[in-house]
């Protein structure tokens, strides 16, 4: 199994439904800009709608670190449509809802369950080059937390300003990094 990290996002071109429309996405919508893809299981769901409404409320805030998301299922866009049609919970949602029905991009993430045609809840940072720097495929019964999926993508972009920095566990916006150094070793 080949390391997805430092990865380019393979080419795609899907089906979204977005902001009351059906929109296509592709990568030259993602080149050069930071973008979260948040894979889920499935619509019409039980965890999935907690997840994505914790993420809509972090949404202003990824955007205005120049942070586009993309939640993500195996679903087609009419079924995203009708569940936002349908649930109040998912009318919150501002972000683009990509339906990769056949499955291909969620395989090419490593994230799709072949036998049952859905896709683990993956969480994949990618940085203005369209290199994958964080990714995380966890049992489809544990939701995720966007409060730390938010400190996670400002790690990755500190870095990415800050070369030779790196952030220690827990790290927070504002917290001190460290400058790896022979004067270093078995000192910390």
């Amino acid at each position: 199994m080949a390391p997805i990290i430092n990865s380019k996002v393979p080419e795609f071109k899907l089906k979204a439904f977005h902001n009351g429309v059906f929109k296509s996405v592709s990568n030259a919508d993602i080149e050069g800009k930071w973008v979260i893809f948040f894979f889920y299981p499935a619509d019409f769901t039980f965890v999935c709608p907690t997840e994505l409404v914790d993420l809509a409320e972090k949404y202003n805030e990824l955007k205005s670190i120049g942070v586009e998301v993309y939640s993500v299922s195996c679903d087609s866009h009419y079924v995203h449509k009708a569940w936002h049609d349908a649930s109040s919970s998912i009318r919150k949602i501002k972000f683009p809802m990509l339906a990769d029905p056949t499955g291909s991009f969620a395989r090419a993430f490593g994230v799709l369950i072949e036998e049952e045609g859905i896709a683990y809840r993956g969480t994949f940072v990618v940085n203005p080059e369209g290199k994958i720097k964080l990714a995380e495929i966890q049992d489809n019964s544990i939701g995720r937390n966007a409060d730390e999926l938010m400190r996670k993508v400002e790690a990755a972009q500190f870095v990415a300003g800050h070369d030779g920095e790196v952030c220690p566990a827990k790290w927070q916006k504002g917290d001190k990094t460290i400058r790896p150094d022979i004067d270093l070793v078995g000192k910390i």
